[in-house]
């Protein structure tokens, strides 16, 4: 597991949203004291503020900053992180009013990302991300840019690069854009060689810190890195598992997601998103014991819906019921199955699910083969396997998994 600890202290910060009705602000700024926490910031603040639409110059308004202003002192603030994306003008402007570091709900996500990245093709996306949002709000934050020190929304592979030009900046996305094309030629090609050779594929998605790596690390032993925090995995892990009937499929665990995720990182993150669009089937992991669960559920399809999953066979795997405060509002059905990865409950009925639902690919049988006939064992191994074999008075009696394509020519041996 990695090591995630800082030794940087806190940053005291306050959270600022205007509410507009376009979203459920009391949700969305309790989310961003989660995200903010996960940043190593301590949130000593929230304010909200109704307006009809957004100012363009300040977004909450000027005379609401000046009094956001006088309680800064006295809160001893250093940052203030805005629930909305801000243009360079717009931080700008705060700044001057403020006179603290201003940062949006976009780039502490981009920041938390720069943290928890590992992989290249993982810190390649954070950067191109990061690149295309600053890109646009170069002009507009102008000597605001010299004011970027050390901490929140400043880390990642891109920080020192903030004063370079516009060319410079598109120069290195268009670097970081054709590495990351390599990169995904690679995984393409990877997954059309696991299809052809008929590996069967599962996709572990959901909302960010639903238990997705728990899940994982819980069946495989795949020591994935799991906080009870945001995003505390980026990176695509994969690992295989043996289901009841004696087949393997791969489990591949994938970035969280999270109301209103930035498109740049949408974009970003597509081609490890897409190892949803290529599976055979997809966990949809939820939390259980989140008072939040159906609406995080319905961010999960609708992503799940524009990446093109529509019609890949989807299990709900409702985890934490360990913690669940109402576990009676979520019922077990064909498609639903309720587990806690943190206690590995609820496992085996989970991986009978994963079995009866995934295409037939393979079946296993009980077989007595003809001794004239043993060169049928030979070809059932080929594309399957043989658990067990014991010769008989007339012929060799297996256990097997046979392929779709032998099952119909070995009915004529069941025993």
């Amino acid at each position: 597991m990695f090591d995630n600890k800082t030794d940087e202290s806190p940053v005291k910060a306050v959270l600022a949203c205007v509410d507009t009705g376009e979203f459920d602000a009391e949700t969305s700024i309790d989310e961003l004291e989660e995200l903010a926490e996960t940043a190593n910031a301590q949130v000593v603040g929230k304010i909200i503020q109704k307006k009809a639409s957004y100012d363009p110059a300040t977004c909450m308004g000027a005379g609401r900053l000046e009094e956001l202003k006088e309680q800064l002192g006295s809160l001893e603030a250093e940052l203030v992180i805005f629930d909305h994306e801000l243009s360079g003008v717009q931080v700008r402007n705060i700044e001057d009013i403020l006179d603290v570091r201003v940062i949006d709900r976009t780039t502490l996500i981009l920041d938390i990302f720069a943290q928890r990245a590992r992989t290249k093709e993982g810190k390649l996306q954070v950067e191109l991300a990061q690149q295309k949002y600053r890109l646009p709000r170069l002009t507009g934050m102008g000597t605001a840019l010299s004011r970027l020190g050390g901490g929140i929304g400043t880390r990642g592979p891109g920080e020192t690069k903030l004063e370079t030009d516009k060319r410079h900046i598109r120069k290195r996305i268009s670097y970081l854009e054709a590495e990351l094309e390599e990169l995904k030629k690679h995984r393409t090609f990877s997954r059309s060689r696991r299809k052809k050779d008929g590996v069967l594929c599962a996709a572990i998605v959901g909302y960010t810190n639903v238990g997705k790596s728990t899940l994982l690390n819980a069946l495989t032993d795949a020591g994935v890195l799991a906080e009870d925090k945001l995003f505390a995995t980026l990176d695509v892990t994969s690992r295989a598992i043996e289901l009841p009937d004696g087949r393997s499929v791969l489990l591949t665990d994938t970035v969280g997601l999270i109301r209103r995720l930035p498109h740049n990182l949408v974009e970003a993150f597509k081609s490890t998103l897409e190892e949803a669009a290529s599976a055979d089937i997809i966990l949809n992991v939820q939390d259980m014991s989140s008072p939040e669960r159906e609406q995080q559920a319905e961010v999960t399809m609708q992503l799940l819906s524009e990446l093109g999953c529509d019609g890949i066979p989807k299990i709900n795997v409702m985890n934490k019921s360990d913690a669940a405060l109402y576990p009676d509002t979520v019922f077990e059905d064909d498609n639903t199955v309720i587990i806690s990865a943190k206690h590995r409950g609820g496992f085996d009925k989970l991986l009978d699910c994963i079995a009866r639902t995934l295409p037939e690919t393979a079946k296993r049988m009980k077989l007595l083969i003809p001794y004239d006939k043993t060169s049928f064992i030979s070809r059932i191994r080929i594309d399957g396997k043989v658990f067990s074999e014991e010769y008989a008075e007339n012929g060799t009696l297996i256990d097997a998994l046979v392929d779709i394509k032998l099952q119909k020519e070995a009915e004529n041996y069941t025993v």
